[in-house]
C-alpha cells in the first residue's frame, strides 16, 4: 500500500507543477510597445494597438523622464480611447505622475490613448516623456 500512495502523491505533484508551469504563459501580457513623447500639446495622440483580450492583463501606459514647459511637470491626464467607426469611445481619464496608470482588463478591439491636461491645464503647456511602456 506504501508504494502506490507514493505514487499517487509524486503524480499529484508532478500535475501541479506541469499546469503552474503551463499557467505561466497566461500570466503575460498579450502585447506591449515603448516609444517617447516630444513636446505634445493637449489632444495629441499616441499610436494605435490591437487588443484581441486572449489574456486578462490591465491596459497600462507607464511614463518615464516625464518635463513640461513652460513650467515644471507636476502631472498628465491621459484618455484611453477604443478607435471605432462613429465616435471612439472613451474608456476612461486618469492622472499620471510620471508612472503607471491602469484601465482595467479592456475588451477585444483598437485603442489609443490621448493626453487631455497637462499640470491640470487643458492649455499652454508643452509634455514630454523619455520613456513611454504600454501593455495590453
Amino acid at each position: 500500500m506504501i508504494p502506490v500512495r507514493k505514487r499517487t502523491i509524486r503524480g499529484a505533484v508532478l500535475g501541479a507543477v506541469i499546469l503552474s508551469v503551463a499557467g505561466i504563459g497566461s500570466a503575460q501580457a498579450e502585447g506591449n510597445w515603448s516609444s517617447y513623447i516630444s513636446d505634445w500639446r493637449t489632444g495629441n495622440e499616441s499610436r494605435r494597438w490591437h487588443d484581441g483580450n486572449t489574456d486578462s492583463t490591465s491596459t497600462s501606459v507607464r511614463l518615464g523622464g516625464c518635463s513640461a514647459s513652460p513650467a515644471s511637470f507636476k502631472s498628465v491626464t491621459l484618455v484611453v480611447w477604443e478607435d471605432q467607426f462613429g465616435p471612439d469611445d472613451n474608456k476612461g481619464t486618469r492622472s499620471n505622475k510620471c508612472g503607471t496608470t491602469y484601465w482595467g482588463d479592456l475588451s477585444s478591439g483598437e485603442y489609443y490613448f490621448s493626453v487631455e491636461l497637462i499640470n491640470n491645464n487643458a492649455t499652454g503647456f508643452r509634455f514630454s516623456a523619455s520613456s513611454v511602456y504600454v501593455r495590453y
